[in-house]
């Protein structure tokens, strides 16, 4: 089965402390739980959070809700239907706010 998402983050919720190097430029590690049987009050099917280690979790150790989730397309197929689109492009790195 394939799905397609669309993601919105807050980035102002964004430990930037947790932000590391790569060889093509900044990244952060993010974590979501997808529901796609189910659509939450605001029409979301999850949420997004930064992930933390296997330790932080063991301890109970939590960062805030950053953004969620919202399925647009799901098929079992590879040929998605005519009346289904994806969303716009993403944002070019000078569009980033950070």
């Amino acid at each position: 089965m394939k799905i397609g998402v669309n993601l919105k983050v807050d980035v102002s919720k964004l430990d930037k402390s947790r932000f590391f190097q790569g060889k093509k430029g900044t990244y952060v590690d993010l974590t979501t739980f997808i529901d796609t049987e189910n659509t939450g009050e605001y029409g979301d099917n999850g949420t997004i959070a930064q992930s933390t280690s296997k330790e932080e979790r063991q301890s109970g150790f939590k960062l805030p809700i950053c953004g969620n989730v919202r399925v647009f397309y799901k098929a079992d197929d590879d040929e998605p239907p005519a009346n289904q689109e994806a969303p716009g492009l993403p944002m070019d790195d000078d569009d980033i706010p950070f």
